[in-house]
């Protein structure tokens, strides 16, 4: 464990407050007109889950959490767990579904992901920024309703449900931005 300066906490950093591991999902630098300068942190408690936001001065130290990484394949899901294999010593993890129920449809079988795990426990699991997934479910566009922006729900052959553009159709490939849950463009391959 390790100190750090809040005016070097990084989105993505991972900090020990009140003896709880949190992940910096946002961050913001804000200098008042008079004043120090302060650091405006959108955090998430990874023990429970709760997000909270805390204003640190950026002089003031923060401890820092040591957590390891692990780059594994996502196996399967049953009711209780999700399965992952190290692809590197081939270990097999089993992590509680309880505090990732909104990884759940990001998850497909066969992909790499990144594992974080502080005290031999898995606080969180690392999804790319975006992903390709196929529509399975979508519907039918109605003529007439063309109105910029037109959008219509949709559904993926891992249950995420999105909106899209009226041009998708079932059997297409389209592009997910992972941390908002948005459609971002139709893959062509």
């Amino acid at each position: 464990m390790s100190e750090i300066k809040a005016g070097s906490i990084e989105k993505g950093s991972f900090l020990l407050l009140k003896n709880a591991p949190h992940y910096v999902i946002e961050r913001e630098f804000y200098t008042p007109g008079k004043g120090t300068a302060i650091v405006r942190l959108k955090i998430k408690n990874l023990l429970t889950g709760q997000t909270l936001s805390e204003t640190i001065p950026t002089s003031q130290s923060v401890d820092t959490c040591e957590v390891e990484e692990k780059s594994v394949q996502f196996m399967y899901a049953d009711d209780h767990s999700y399965h992952f294999m190290d692809n590197v010593n081939y270990e097999q993890y089993e992590v509680p579904i309880e505090g990732f129920e909104e990884k759940r449809h990001y998850l497909k079988e066969g992909d790499s992901y990144s594992i974080v795990e502080w005290n031999n426990k898995v606080i969180n699991i690392n999804l790319p920024p975006k992903m390709v997934f196929n529509v399975v479910e979508a519907e039918e566009a109605v003529r007439g309703n063309t109105v910029q922006g037109v959008t219509k729900n949709a559904v993926t052959e891992t249950g995420l449900q999105i909106k899209v553009p009226i041009f998708i159709k079932v059997g297409e490939k389209v592009l997910v931005n992972t941390e908002t849950g948005e459609y971002v463009e139709r893959i062509n391959k």
